[in-house]
């Protein structure tokens, strides 16, 4: 068998089909991201997976394919299911916002969705490497766009998680060892304060940090004020003094005041605007 050598006209033509077939393929994976994002909407979330998977391998570079594909796989996740195919699920979520961020870096959509099924993975069963994970994807979107308040709301969160859990368990520890058993409801005694100012104080100072800072951002950020409230008397508990521990309750009482008061002036505005 002879090989022929390929004339110049020939290469271009090849060079031509090629392109013309890449560009089919571009096309294409652009159509199948649309009937995706329809059968997501429309609840059909197998077929969605098909589509955006389909539509990532014909044009690797369409970042919004990936990004459907994450969320498509997020939104089958149910927190706290132990199946292995849910877990699969939440594990496949995240291989494909990694993969985003892999081309783009710097791209807010994939560092929030990590950070939000990092953050329900922790949840249940309580897992608190994965909040710790999930709080330095909330930094990195600080650090790339410091002006947006939902972050900081999430470190809050996350913060107060911790705390609480952290809360419970240590008056759970006291209580199996001490004659005197502490209640809920009580504030912690000064040895199981100091322990737990130990453990668990930084997170709590950074977690109030955070959610002034993006109510600083959004003044009438409720959800903020809400969690801010419940640091405060996670606050309380570290104390040392009747009055400073009186003083984060205070501080509690008023946010749950501002909270009510906002969320009546919303209700107030959406029954007008209704009207």
């Amino acid at each position: 068998m002879v090989r022929k050598a390929h004339t110049p006209f020939t290469l271009a033509l090849l060079f031509v089909a090629l392109l013309a077939a890449q560009g089919c393929g571009k096309l294409k994976a652009r159509d199948l991201l649309n009937k995706g994002v329809q059968a997501y909407k429309a609840g059909q979330f197998d077929q969605a997976i098909e589509d955006f998977k389909e539509s990532k391998d014909l044009d690797p570079d369409l970042t919004n394919a990936r990004l459907y594909l994450a969320t498509a796989y997020s939104s089958q996740y149910i927190p706290g299911a132990p199946s292995d195919e849910n877990v699969r699920m939440g594990q496949q979520a995240i291989e494909e916002y990694k993969e985003v961020l892999e081309k783009d870096p710097n791209n807010l959509s994939a560092i929030d969705g990590i950070g939000a099924i990092l953050y329900n993975m922790g949840g249940t069963p309580y897992d608190p490497k994965k909040f710790e994970e999930s709080k330095t994807y909330h930094e990195k979107h600080i650090q790339l766009s410091p002006n947006d308040p939902e972050p900081y709301y999430w470190i809050g969160v996350i913060d107060w998680s911790l705390a609480f859990r952290g809360n419970k368990d240590m008056r759970v520890e006291y209580n199996t060892k001490a004659k005197k058993q502490v209640k809920d409801t009580d504030g912690m005694p000064p040895p199981l304060a100091t322990d737990f100012q130990t453990k668990y104080g930084a997170a709590i100072q950074e977690g109030i940090d955070n959610l002034k800072k993006a109510i600083e951002l959004r003044p009438d950020y409720d959800d903020a004020m809400a969690y801010l409230n419940l640091l405060y008397r996670q606050k309380a508990d570290t104390e040392m003094t009747a009055q400073a521990h009186d003083d984060d309750e205070k501080m509690a009482d008023e946010l749950v005041d501002k909270v009510k008061a906002i969320k009546q002036k919303k209700m107030e505005a959406a029954q007008q605007g209704n009207s």
